[in-house]
């Protein structure tokens, strides 16, 4: 593992039965850039982010996180250990509020003592209030001020995508996982959208997204991989891979 690196993917694959949605994939992931991986739709992407956060096994092959092996661990176990996500379509708690969501998200941060929350003892008050304060930073952080009271049903569908990256933030992660942030954005959403993550990334956090929207991915990202049939065919700076005659052939559908 190189001394930058602050994930590094060895030769990862995952068979579904018949079928190798992932097969032999490597990369190195440097701390505080843009990271993005890329290919056409069945390329393994999300499967790849699967196995990376924990909701998928691999059939062989290693993750490690800064420096530690951390293959198989579950997603709880990974968030704790500074590894955050997002997903296509936001995972959030409908009937909490938007204020509420993102407190959830702090839940690994906080040592817990049941008898003492329970009895609102000790610091607990001041402690939740803390919590608060930080949950309704994050929001406006995100760009939804104002709304921390609105349940998560009652929000609009961009504003979910943006309460989960806060939710997200808040457990205080190293590195965060986008899964397809700008998928059903429209334009000014997306142009919001990547002004958000910059600011993210120019907090010291370290993002890789999975993303459609080449615009966006080569805007943001120092380093891209591209992915075809759950394979590695590129990888490099965006001016790299946009010249990269295998990605025009078979991601662009370009004659080369």
């Amino acid at each position: 593992m190189t001394a930058e690196a602050l994930l590094e993917v060895r030769s990862l694959t995952k068979r579904f039965a018949g079928l190798c949605a992932v097969d032999g994939v490597s990369f190195s992931v440097g701390g505080g850039r843009v990271h993005a991986v890329i290919g056409p739709n069945g390329a393994g992407k999300t499967t790849l982010f699967n196995l990376i956060t924990g909701f998928e096994s691999p059939t062989a092959g290693e993750v490690r996180f800064d420096g530690r092996a951390v293959t198989g661990l579950p997603p709880h176990r990974l968030a704790a250990l500074g590894v955050g996500r997002t997903f296509q379509t936001p995972q959030i708690c409908a009937d909490l509020t938007a204020l509420e969501n993102v407190m959830l998200g702090a839940h690994l941060r906080l040592r817990r003592n049941p008898v003492a929350a329970m009895l609102r003892l000790g610091g607990i008050v001041p402690r939740d209030r803390a919590l608060r304060d930080k949950a309704a930073d994050l929001l406006a952080f995100v760009g939804i001020p104002g709304s921390g009271d609105l349940p998560g049903r009652g929000m609009a569908y961009g504003d979910l995508k943006r309460l989960e990256i806060a939710r997200a933030l808040a457990a205080e992660p190293r590195l965060l996982c986008l899964d397809e942030p700008a998928a059903g954005l429209n334009p000014r959403e997306t142009r919001d959208l990547d002004d958000l993550i910059r600011r993210i990334a120019d907090s010291g956090v370290t993002v890789m997204l999975v993303e459609h929207d080449m615009r966006l991915v080569m805007s943001l990202s120092q380093h891209i991989v591209v992915l075809n049939y759950g394979r590695k065919i590129a990888e490099g700076a965006p001016d790299e891979v946009e010249r990269d005659a295998e990605v025009l052939s078979a991601y662009l559908g370009a004659h080369v």
